[in-house]
């Protein structure tokens, strides 16, 4: 935690957005790499993670394959052994670790650029981007600042805008097109610090980063003294941009309307409380903000306007569709020629807790829960324990393991496209969110999660008993065993997105090895008949029902911690002949 001597505030995300709500024109945003990882580019962390394997790869001429795994904690300390073996890089966490290990890996600046290159091949803008593009648009925000090489913002703007007019992008190349710019206030305007990934000029060796470009700098002191300041995603890893926000700081009146650093873990980097501290003591409203990740803190701020959040996640969804969509089905034959079962997440965690400890594999680890007696979601991997839950039930959980490390962990999009432990969490929490907002029992089952209601007689499922009939029983001749109308759901991956799939099922309470045929063919002889249409209408009344009205499905609603928050859409997804 802070120390108690620091005297500028944290404040969380929701007080952060009630800020910005009344001052959004009058703030400019610094997005760092951290901004992007939700659309799977690396962070810098990663890549000098890639970078230290590529060189023990190739010093020490052994397999790639046995040093695969870099969220391995054992291949890490391997890789850093080797590093610091050779006595010629910066040891781990020094601010030029970056720039020197990539100098170090791709000496020639083409090498450099390829591979920035690969990393920024098939990016598409988060939800995040789509948001600060649509704040633009409706001039909320007008500048942004990035240390990143990758488009998203302009492609963002491109979706949004609809065009590729609206945004200027100011790369290293035209320090003087910034001044332009800012001086006649062309707005919306991009600048991007460390060059453009397209650029010839890119500032990510050691040498470029101790040149920082000076026009660019002195446009950004000129700009502190207009508007206040908001950091996302930035570690504050580069000493010549932290030198020129605490030279803002110095010369009086910077940040008018404050100077806020979106922060996630329990305390940030030096650098960062530096320069928070000696902002408030200059004056400066700084505060530091509690937050998840990018994309959540930017839904907080969208929310308090009317109507943007509806536009952004329309966006978002439209980003990230392959095929052509076909309109709604209607009129007497409306059904689709083919409906498929999946809801389309629209919303899911983009991160979770992860605690390093001594426990053995997922059972252990579920035992350490039951043990404690708390409530959290648990998965186990190879980076360690991933949960959801309260802060202080984690580490009720698995302080008698001896924690070594406690913070957060990015769930990468790449993880979820296999039966990973991130995407078994996210299954889990989804779950237990959908069986909480809508009073549903579940039965786990291996490649199945089970959901019923817990009251078949509640009005809620009025509708259900409308299109089933009696929806609860007892089978004929098995007094014990017992019966509900419900669903069957499973976690997958299609079309770059994750989608609930939903099955309608009969679910049994008290089935054994001697009653089991009877329950099969007792359930068969129930959706024997369920033919194209009534399959249809029973999907639309499931999906309708686990959506809602589109807000948010919480599997804990804790009140510190990390929660998993979701949102389904009740479109589920169809196809039908073009034309028809």
């Amino acid at each position: 935690m802070l120390d108690r001597t620091v005297i500028y505030p944290q404040i969380s995300a929701d007080d952060f957005a009630r800020r910005f709500s009344r001052r959004g024109p009058k703030v400019m945003w610094l997005l760092g790499a951290g901004a992007s990882a939700a659309s799977g580019i690396p962070t810098a962390t990663d890549m000098i993670w890639e970078f230290k394997q590529e060189l023990y790869v190739s010093q020490r001429r052994v397999s790639r394959q046995s040093v695969a795994d870099l969220s391995s904690a054992a291949i890490r300390s391997q890789l850093q052994a080797h590093i610091d073996s050779c006595g010629t890089l910066p040891p781990a966490g020094a601010a030029d670790e970056y720039a020197a290990l990539f100098e170090a890996v791709y000496r020639a600046e083409g090498d450099r650029r390829a591979y920035i290159d690969a990393k920024m091949a098939g990016a598409r803008p988060s939800y995040g981007h789509l948001a600060l593009a649509t704040l633009m648009r409706a001039k909320l925000a007008r500048l942004a600042w990035t240390t990143n090489f990758d488009p998203l913002i302009a492609d963002a703007c491109a979706k949004v805008f609809e065009g590729t007019g609206a945004l200027t992008t100011v790369a290293l190349d035209a320090p003087d097109l910034a001044a332009q710019c800012l001086a006649e206030e062309r707005w919306p305007v991009e600048i991007k610090l460390h060059g453009d990934f397209r650029s010839r000029r890119l500032k990510n060796t050691g040498d470029d980063l101790r040149h920082q470009d000076s026009r660019l700098r002195k446009e950004m002191l000129a700009a502190s003294l207009r508007f206040g300041l908001a950091v996302a995603g930035y570690s504050g890893r580069d000493d010549s941009i932290m030198e020129t926000l605490a030279e803002a700081v110095q010369q009086g009146g910077a940040f008018p309307s404050g100077l806020f650093w979106l922060h996630r873990g329990e305390a940030p980097p030096p650098p960062v409380h530096d320069l928070l501290a000696r902002a408030a003591a200059g004056g400066v409203e700084a505060a530091l903000v509690q937050i998840d990740n990018f994309d959540e803190a930017m839904r907080d701020l969208l929310r308090l306007f009317t109507g943007i959040e509806t536009a952004v996640l329309d966006s978002f969804a439209a980003a990230r569709r392959r095929w052509t969509g076909a309109p709604v089905p209607g009129g007497r034959r409306g059904w689709p020629v083919v409906r498929f079962n999946g809801l389309p997440v629209v919303q899911a965690p983009t991160v979770c807790r992860r605690v390093v400890c001594q426990v053995g594999g997922y059972a252990e680890a579920r035992e350490a829960v039951d043990k404690a007696g708390v409530d959290i979601l648990v998965a186990r991997t190879r980076a360690g324990v991933l949960t959801f839950g309260a802060d202080t039930h984690v580490r009720a959980a698995f302080e008698p393991h001896g924690i070594t490390e406690f913070g957060l962990h990015t769930i990468e999009t790449k993880r979820l496209r296999y039966d990973s432990g991130e995407r078994g969490l996210l299954r889990d929490a989804l779950t237990r969110a959908i069986a909480r907002a809508r009073g549903l029992d579940v039965i786990h089952r291996r490649s199945a999660d089970l959901l019923a209601p817990a009251n078949p007689q509640d009005d809620a499922w009025a509708p259900l008993r409308q299109l089933a009939g009696v929806i609860s029983g007892v089978v004929q001749g098995h007094p014990d065993l017992r019966w509900r109308e419900g669903i069957a759901t499973r976690l997958d991956w299609a079309d770059d997105r994750l989608w609930l799939l939903v099955e309608p099922r009969t679910v049994f309470d008290g089935i054994t090895e001697q009653n089991k045929g009877e329950a099969a063919d007792f359930a068969r002889e129930r959706s024997v008949k369920r033919y194209n249409r009534q399959l249809n209408d029973f999907i639309a009344l499931w999906a309708g029902s686990l959506a809602g009205g589109g807000g948010d499905l919480r599997s804990l609603s804790v009140g510190e911690g990390v929660d998993a928050v979701f949102r389904l859409s009740p479109d589920t997804a169809f196809s039908r002949r073009a034309g028809a």
